[in-house]
């Protein structure tokens, strides 16, 4: 929503400037020049990379309109989610979440924690590793291992929508100068004629360098480094989620493992320890104090 807002802000400052100085708007609406441009770049989009990675560039912009998900309540959600099942590991043992971690939709205990299950990167993530534990006969550090080189492998993956985007925007401002030139050409074929036409011609070429430069820094170029935060918020969910599993398969007691992985969550979406253990250990609820 903010992206929108902010976008809507970048228009909203320039037209009202260009206004306040007796700009003429209909001298910046020049539907052939945005043509040149947005076709222009959407055809280097189309040629410098696969579906897959245009899809992926679709979706991440309309998870913009939503923000990131990694939010504080996200988090306290995650650590209650693994601490309730590190207790069921600690209880039954590696055996009795077998199911749970072959067939996580039909689980219980995740059934609880949808946020979880819809993010099947995260969802993997946590069920792979614990598959692995089960089979038995690796140890944390190689555990350890596995997990940063799938945390690598799936930041790359998340990575390149946004890098491709950042291309189209650092190309925009050449795409405006190919509008102007062209605008040249026209005006040029236009000497001899009245002062007004080529004058016409003339704010219609500056225009599109206008264009290609706001749609860069404005609009694609934002939108490019916001998709790259949500990326690395990402990366940061699955950091604290290795966390909490090291540190269980290292031996630690399931409270600790929490609390480690709660003090690798980032400040500005860290919860307070005793926000941790009331949601952990819910001793809002009677039978849970009593217990």
């Amino acid at each position: 929503m903010f992206a929108i807002v902010g976008i809507f802000l970048v228009f909203a400052a320039i037209i009202g400037g260009f206004l306040m100085e007796k700009g003429h708007m209909l001298v910046l609406l020049q539907p052939a020049e945005l043509l040149i441009i947005a076709g222009a770049a959407a055809g280097t989009l189309l040629v410098a990379n696969p579906m897959r990675i245009l899809k992926a560039i679709a979706n991440g912009l309309m998870a913009l309109l939503k923000g990131s998900p990694y939010t504080e309540a996200r988090y306290l959600s995650t650590l209650k989610m693994m601490y309730q099942f590190l207790n069921k590991v600690r209880k039954e043992g590696l055996l009795a979440v077998e199911m749970d971690v072959e067939k996580p939709a039909e689980s219980a205990l995740f059934k609880n924690f949808p946020d979880f299950l819809h993010d099947h990167h995260a969802r993997d993530f946590v069920c792979d590793t614990l598959r692995t534990a089960i089979t038995g006969g690796v140890e944390p550090f190689d555990m350890d291992q596995m997990m940063e080189l799938d945390m690598e492998v799936h930041h790359h993956e998340a990575a390149q929508p946004c890098d491709s985007l950042t291309t189209v925007a650092d190309s925009l401002p050449g795409l405006g100068i190919v509008a102007a030139v062209l605008g040249v050409v026209i005006t040029m074929g236009s000497l001899g004629g009245p002062p007004e036409e080529i004058g016409k011609h003339v704010a219609a070429a500056l225009v599109g360098t206008f264009l290609g430069i706001l749609l860069c820094y404005g609009v694609v170029g934002p939108l490019a480094a916001n998709m790259r935060k949500i990326a690395d918020d990402q990366n940061e969910y699955l950091h604290v989620l290795r966390v909490i599993l090291l540190g269980f398969l290292k031996g630690s007691a399931p409270m600790i493992a929490i609390e480690m992985g709660r003090r690798a969550i980032p400040g500005h979406a860290r919860p307070n320890f005793d926000q941790m253990e009331k949601t952990c250990k819910n001793k809002d609820a009677p039978e849970a104090a009593a217990a």
